[in-house]
């Protein structure tokens, strides 16, 4: 639709600094530090919500172990809060691993000693990961609902395997750091505006990052791949590299709301793993809008407020109401909330077309007479 606002460029971006502003605006408002929190809690689902968008609506890879990334950044970034409580000489050992009967700390969990070696450790390790099992998986063309099934099952192995190796992961109790994290000679302390302003910065600039690179050359290829991968094979484009990208870039995102997210909470445990939580995320891009960053962001924020505020008092019965609200969404919106407001934006940019009316003869001879 030409007269669409919702493909007008200029609108989008308007869209977003606004969008963007209004979040700023919390701290100015709000300054109960339990908000704040939570607020910065669900700046960490956006951030899923964008990964999500990147990898299924622009690359068309359905990802349902999107959580694998997330509780391997999560862990690491635990592990590195758990060392700096640590004393070096006198007690080098979490106290877990010392009631677990280990007597000499894991060579792992000396690469998070320190604490920008054991940041970037936890952002490398699954971004790694995606690169080589996604390189694998499309260049073996693994692609639609097997992709799906398979990175459900990796999530799920990882996920026991944190859980069975209990001396060095705490197994189900889970890391619990006794302290917030210390950097640049302070504390980040994840009840106070700063934290909330840490999670603000790195969604609103990883959601900008993301929609430039699906403005892009790079996006526009992604998205024909999405379309008609053997099409883009034949023009000379090497699809599995291009795949492998915008899924590595999603996983990057995904394990940087895992850092957030251990800050945020101070606690990480196999539960980041479950297998519920990652379809969630596929149900929060595809309540909001898939095909869209903001779409995505703003369902995350709908489905996660309504289960703050609504699930003690539904209990169990809100994942069937979600259940059922995602079944509606893409019965009678495949695009989501977005696409609504997409069809209504073309409804309201459509012109009628013009009338022919059919003049007399005798009115024509008139006027070609006069």
């Amino acid at each position: 639709m030409p007269n669409n606002l919702y493909h007008d460029k200029r609108c989008q971006w308007l869209v977003y600094v606004v969008f963007f502003a209004a979040i700023a605006m919390i701290p100015v408002f709000i300054d109960d530090a339990f908000l704040l929190n939570q607020f910065a809690l669900y700046g960490v689902f956006g951030l899923l919500a964008v990964s999500i968008s990147l990898c299924w609506g622009a690359g068309g890879i359905l990802n349902l172990g999107q959580g694998l990334m997330f509780g391997l950044s999560a862990y690491g970034m635990a592990m590195t809060m758990q060392m700096q409580s640590q004393d070096p000489v006198n007690s080098p050992i979490p106290p877990f691993m010392l009631n677990n009967g280990l007597d000499h700390l894991p060579w792992f969990w000396s690469l998070f000693a320190s604490t920008g070696g054991g940041i970037f450790t936890a952002l490398v390790v699954p971004t790694l990961f995606c690169l080589l099992f996604g390189g694998l998986m499309f260049q073996a063309r693994v692609s639609g609902p097997f992709f799906a099934i398979i990175s459900l099952a990796m999530l799920s192995a990882v996920g026991t395997l944190v859980l069975d190796v209990q001396p060095y992961t705490n197994g189900a109790n889970g890391i619990s750091p006794p302290m917030p994290l210390q950097v640049f000679g302070g504390t980040l302390d994840p009840y106070s505006s700063t934290m909330f302003w840490l999670v603000f910065i790195l969604l609103a600039g990883l959601t900008v990052i993301g929609k430039l690179l699906t403005q892009s050359k790079f996006g526009h290829v992604v998205q024909a791949l999405k379309n008609d991968p053997e099409r883009v094979r034949f023009l000379g484009y090497n699809v599995a590299l291009y795949e492998t990208l915008i899924y590595t870039i999603s996983g990057f995102i995904a394990a940087v709301a895992g850092c957030c997210f251990t800050l945020i909470v101070q606690y990480v445990s196999p539960a980041q793993f479950d297998v519920a939580f990652s379809i969630t995320m596929v149900i929060w891009a595809g309540i909001g809008g898939r095909l869209s960053l903001l779409g995505s962001i703003i369902g995350a924020l709908l489905i996660q407020g309504g289960q703050s505020y609504l699930g003690d008092s539904f209990l169990n019965s809100w994942m069937l109401i979600l259940g059922l609200f995602f079944i509606l969404v893409v019965r009678f919106l495949p695009s989501g909330l977005a696409g609504l407001l997409e069809s209504g934006l073309g409804r309201l940019g459509s012109r009628p077309a013009p009338v022919e009316v059919e003049q007399d003869d005798a009115v024509m001879t008139t006027k070609s007479g006069s």
